[in-house]
């Protein structure tokens, strides 16, 4: 003899979920970056390339700070315009091999990565 349920089963669910919250956000970031700070990104073995319009600025007025895996990008007081955007890469920056240029509005930055030191001390085993 076979039994079957006649009722049916009830979906459990998340105390809270709010998928739409996690889209929204999800688009405004999207959206934020395509239109007010577009920027091009490559890398290869050794370096991260980022290149992006900062029309009207020139390259007095640009401040560009590296701390880490950290770029932070802005323009100074008196620029004709404003701009401040930050990247977090996935690799610490060596800051002494590394360049920035600018031409016709376009900032190209050449961020070389640092090679990881090994701080490993090897324990002799009694």
């Amino acid at each position: 003899m076979f039994f079957a349920t006649t009722a049916q089963p009830q979906l459990r669910r998340q105390a809270y979920v709010n998928p739409g919250r996690s889209l929204e956000r999800f688009m405004d970031d999207a959206l934020r970056s395509t239109t007010n700070k577009p920027c091009a990104y490559t890398q290869d073995e050794t370096a991260f390339t980022l290149s992006m319009d900062v029309p009207g600025v020139t390259k007095e007025q640009l401040s560009i700070a590296i701390e880490g895996a950290v770029v932070r990008i802005s323009s100074k007081e008196g620029a004709a315009r404003h701009y401040s955007a930050a990247y977090e890469l996935p690799q610490d920056i060596d800051t002494s091999a590394s360049d920035a240029k600018l031409e016709n509005g376009v900032l190209t930055l050449k961020l070389v990565k640092k090679v990881p030191v090994s701080n490993a001390t090897e324990l002799v085993v009694h």
